[in-house]
Formats: structure tokens, sequence, C-alpha cells
């Protein structure tokens, strides 16, 4: 049986001006069409060749020997080349773009961006593809605590946080609490990984190892009460809120680095502002 959204090696059972039909072996009634421009000279009935096999614009299965840039089940990058009806239709590399149905999408998507996409068959057994990941991405990863690597954010959760995937490939999650920079669908960043959890899903943070965090952390922090000509107007003491909003860090982290520029005397803490000294 032939196959649609997959790399095959069939067989010619007969030949046409406008091409070649092919399949499995001599007698299969499911033949398919290779079109003449594609078909290589010497080609002739009862040989073979490798080809791949979607659908026309008129839902019927063609071959090609045309490399897409996804196939079935794989994850790959896609650009939007326009937004329908029904969709979007992604540019895969073959003369008709494949569909992206709303309810695969993940947010609003845009004409001319790429976006990372499963390709899958739908009940009609169409290929599509899904901005829909999670239950695609490997949690069998190479990498190790504190490796820096560079993910894709597929999903965001206001419960759990950002949704990464690793390399395009395995399951990695920011979560909530670590969230202090606003990311958005699309973005693609060098994050490192926080924990391997025992299921192989990466805990991802968008810092460095807190050591290092802590003095990037207190430099930030002098720098920002300088902006204020020396005088912070407020302390470590203040409302999460306002630390993350002025400062962009959590409060544990604020604390964290006031407490080091303290401890090297750069700074005093008054009641209600901290001062370069």
């Amino acid at each position: 049986m032939i196959e649609i959204g997959k790399w095959q090696t069939l067989q010619v059972v007969r030949s046409k001006d406008f091409g070649v039909y092919l399949a499995k072996e001599q007698g299969d009634k499911d033949a398919v069409l290779l079109p003449r421009k594609q078909v290589p000279d010497g080609l002739k009935a009862g040989g073979q060749i490798e080809v791949f096999v979607y659908l026309d614009s008129s839902d019927r299965p063609i071959a090609t020997v045309n490399r897409p840039l996804i196939t079935l089940h794989e994850i790959k990058r896609l650009r939007v080349a326009s937004v329908g009806k029904i969709g979007a239709f992604m540019d895969w590399g073959l003369e008709k773009d494949i569909l992206m149905p709303f309810k695969e999408m993940v947010g609003k998507v845009r004409e001319d961006k790429e976006y990372l996409v499963y390709m899958y068959m739908d009940k009609s057994n169409r290929p599509c593809v899904s901005m829909r990941l999670y239950e695609h991405l490997s949690t069998d990863s190479p990498y190790q605590k504190d490796d820096q690597v560079e993910g894709y954010v597929y999903q965001l959760s206001d419960k759990i946080g950002a949704l990464v995937a690793v390399a395009d490939k395995y399951q990695g999650l920011v979560p909530r609490q670590e969230l202090h920079k606003r990311l958005y669908v699309g973005d693609t960043m060098t994050f490192r990984i926080s924990e391997v959890r025992e299921d192989g899903k990466l805990n991802l943070s968008l810092g460095q190892p807190a050591y290092r965090q802590m003095e990037e952390d207190s430099e930030m922090v002098y720098e920002a009460i300088l902006s204020y000509d020396g005088v912070l107007p407020f302390t470590d003491k203040a409302s999460p809120e306002i630390i993350e909003r002025e400062m962009g860090l959590s409060k544990n982290a604020f604390k964290r680095a006031v407490g080091r520029l303290l401890k090297e005397n750069r700074i005093e803490i008054h009641e209600h502002s901290i001062v370069v000294k």
C-alpha cells in the first residue's frame, strides 16, 4: 500500500506521455503518478525509484522526487506562505503548500514567519501540520544540568510556565516562577538546564548558575541604582511586583544581589532607599 507523507521505493507499472504510474508491485490498483518532468532518463516499466508521495491540488496522491522540508511524524520549522479561511498554508518545499488548521495553531500566526510544527495525517488521510508539540517531543536528551541549550518557545501556560522545544526536539519547561521576562510563542533563545527530571523532561532557566547569576544580577542592580542618581527609591523590602517591574528580578534574586553589594561595601541601605557609597 502506498503511504502518503513518506519516502518509499515504488515500481513503474505503466507509462504515459504525461508521466509514469508507480506502485508497490505489478498489478496493484493504487498506482500513483510521477509527472513526466520528474521522470529520470532511462526509467522504464519494471524499474524502481524512490519517491515522496503527497496530495495534489485535487487531493489525489501524486509522487515527486523533490525533497520536502518535513515528512510524516517529523518536527521542523516551516514558513507561513499564506493564511486562509481554514487555516495557514505552510511552505514545505513542494508545489502545493501544506495546511495547518486553525485548531492546530497556538495563538495567531503571521504570514512569512517561521513556526516549529509537527506533521500528521488528519482523519481524511491528508497531510497537515500542528503547532501542538507536547506529545511529540522526546524525553531522552543527552543534556546535563547547567548545559546551555537553544530552545524554541512553542506554548505558554499561566499555570506551569513556558513550554520549550530544546534543539527543536526535546521536551523543556521554564517553570512559571522562573519567568521574570516576557516570552512569546516563536521566540528562540539560549536557556540553561536547571534540572534533568526523572521522566527525562528538562527544567530550564533564563539565567546562569546561581553563583554566576548573583554576580550578574548584583552588577545590574548597581547600574540601576546609578541610573537613579545613586539613590534607589525602594529597598529589598518592597513588594515583589515593584521589584519585578523595576528590576526584572524576583524578590529573592534582588535580595541576593543587594546582599552581595552590601557585603562588598558598595551600597548603604536606608529605611526607604538604597544608596551608592
